[in-house]
């Protein structure tokens, strides 16, 4: 029986606005969720699971409630915290600190945590949707690394340099025949 997650990475969210936690959408990131509900309504999905952070939320939330499903949090698919959760860290010094994390997935910076850290965290709630929701469809409401570690831990080709060509928003079919994963398709076009 197969079972079926759709990596819903978050729409465009404004750099300034609120902490990480709190970061809603942009104008074009409250438009995309439309396109989304469009292109996953016809997969008749199951489950919604998310990260706690607004932007994921809100990402899948109207295509929940147009499925009459609620959105369940899970705080251990939040974003990769890469100094502190409150702050977002600016592209010049965050780009260079995913460099170093992809080659020593140990590495962090004091108070951050690393690659390795955030994958464990991350799949603990993935091998339990996949365990106790076998044959399902299930949407996951994510974040650009938090969603590329998930994939890595099934195959390293979903890498730094897949990270920084993700859109956003982003759409990825996974389907696992029990745990193992056997097929990766992109919808988001």
């Amino acid at each position: 029986m197969h079972t079926f997650i759709y990596m819903v990475r978050h729409g465009d969210s404004p750099k300034t606005e609120g902490n990480e936690r709190t970061r809603g959408l942009t104008e074009k990131g409250k438009a995309d969720v439309f396109r989304v509900t469009d292109l996953l309504q016809r997969e008749e999905i199951d489950m919604f699971v998310s990260s706690p952070y607004e932007r994921a939320v809100m990402t899948i939330e109207h295509l929940a409630e147009a499925s009459g499903k609620e959105v369940l949090l899970y705080e251990e698919l939040k974003e990769r915290i890469f100094l502190n959760e409150d702050k977002r860290l600016p592209d010049e010094v965050l780009i260079p600190l995913l460099e170093k994390s992809f080659v020593d997935p140990d590495y962090s910076l004091p108070g951050g945590e690393s690659n390795a850290e955030c994958q464990g965290r991350a799949m603990t709630v993935i091998q339990e949707l996949l365990q106790e929701h076998e044959g399902k469809k299930i949407a996951i409401g994510t974040h650009g690394a938090v969603m590329v570690l998930i994939m890595n831990a099934y195959d390293a080709k979903y890498d730094l340099d897949f990270l920084l060509n993700l859109s956003k928003p982003d759409v990825y079919r996974l389907e696992f025949d029990g745990v193992e994963l056997v097929e990766v398709v992109r919808l988001w076009s």
